[in-house]
Order: structure tokens, then C-alpha cells, then sequence
């Protein structure tokens, strides 16, 4: 069974790029809480926001849910 890994890709792409939580979350019209929470793996982003998610990382929704190595 694959492990999710949505909190380690959202972090570090929000690193990367110098964002703050909260300008994370206006990317995808979320709360900075919403955006911790994920980080801290206390739950994950909804299911509707996933498409919008993995559009803003630049990554495969396949990637993001870990069922493919490469973006």
C-alpha cells in the first residue's frame, strides 16, 4: 500500500517558492489553517480541490496521490 504523501510535496513546493501558508492557501482559495493542517498531516485537502492542487504544484494528480514516481 502506497503511503500519501501530499503533505511532504505541499511543503516543500511552498518552501521553495518562498510562499507563506496563507498565500499558499489563496492560490487555491483555502484558509492558512486548511494549509498547516495538510502540512501536519492532521487531514488531507478535499477530494474537489485535488485537480486545482496538483495544477498549482505542477505535478499529476497520479503523483500527488503517489500511484506514479515521476510528475
Amino acid at each position: 500500500m502506497t503511503t500519501l504523501r501530499i503533505h511532504t510535496i505541499i511543503r516543500a513546493y511552498r518552501r521553495s517558492h518562498s510562499l507563506t501558508q496563507t498565500q499558499f492557501g489563496e492560490l487555491l482559495g483555502v484558509t492558512a489553517q486548511a494549509v498547516s493542517k495538510w502540512e501536519r498531516q492532521l487531514c488531507y485537502p478535499d477530494i474537489t480541490l485535488l485537480p486545482a492542487l496538483a495544477r498549482v504544484l505542477g505535478v499529476s494528480l497520479e503523483y500527488l496521490l503517489g500511484a506514479d514516481d515521476a510528475s
